[in-house]
């Protein structure tokens, strides 16, 4: 009894493994042929190829923005207290990892006096510690901005949009696509369907929360995890993810290309 229950189990892994696998084969054997971040932007021509470990910060002229100056994108958030334009600031960079809107949550208690802004420089990562994280962010009533160097990808969107107020400067760069809900990673999206539709459902409820056209996410549902949606500032304004200027983001215009290493097929 003991081996058959032992076997069982090896059987079982091997094929929540072998189902991991299926999950992400077609994304190896068929890798995305979008033009790379670094590409400008047209109506029409926004996806571009997403891969969060490959995204490097792009650095940002002297005074544009209080976020520290890293060689690396850090793989859980970096958060920092400061001071800009005379009120006191928080700045979050890196990718969201499970378990930041805890360490975020404690992060915040601790910040005197409390934060009116946050400056975001992320390519995404946990929806569900994104979404918590911008519960919280709203209800301490601070607004959220990206400066011309910022990126927001994936589910730092959820961050920008639950500002009080929200500006994206010229440059910085906002994009969706879709997600993989649920705690089980071991299955693929097509054996997940209720953790779909449950995530999807709070995304949407989020969204309208936040006061955001939840249209916004029929091209994050059309775009494949291996690749991103840019959207314009025209579709930005639409949306409602950003509101009316409120010189939050100003500063000189950078180069708006990003540091991501391309394939070596390339």
């Amino acid at each position: 009894m003991l081996r058959w229950t032992f076997g069982l189990q090896l059987g079982f892994a091997a094929v929540l493994i072998g189902l991991d696998g299926l999950r992400v084969l077609p994304q190896l054997a068929f890798p995305s042929t979008a033009p790379a971040l670094t590409e400008p932007l047209a109506p029409g021509d926004q996806t571009r190829r997403y891969d969060p470990d490959r995204i490097a910060p792009r650095p940002a002229a002297p005074g544009t923005r209080p976020i520290p100056d890293t060689t690396d994108m850090p793989t859980r958030l970096d958060f920092v207290d400061t001071v800009w334009n005379g009120e006191p600031t928080i700045t979050l960079t890196g990718q969201i990892a499970t378990g930041d809107a805890d360490r975020f949550t404690e992060f915040l208690g601790t910040v005197d006096p409390a934060p009116v802004q946050a400056f975001l420089n992320s390519p995404g990562g946990s929806v569900q510690d994104a979404l918590a994280m911008g519960t919280a962010i709203r209800a301490a009533g601070i607004t959220t901005a990206l400066s011309d160097t910022d990126v927001c990808l994936s589910a730092c969107p959820y961050l920008l949009a639950a500002g009080t107020t929200r500006t994206v400067a010229d440059g910085g760069l906002v994009g969706v696509h879709q997600h993989y809900f649920g705690e089980n990673t071991a299955l693929p999206t097509f054996l997940a369907v209720e953790d779909i539709q449950r995530g999807q459902g709070e995304v949407m409820t989020y969204l309208s929360d936040m006061d955001i056209d939840p249209l916004v996410m029929r091209h994050a549902l059309t775009t494949p995890p291996d690749e991103i949606y840019l959207l314009t500032a025209s579709e930005m304004e639409t949306y409602r993810l950003t509101t009316p200027d409120t010189d939050t983001a100003t500063g000189p215009d950078a180069d708006p290309e990003i540091d991501q290493t391309e394939p070596a097929a390339d």
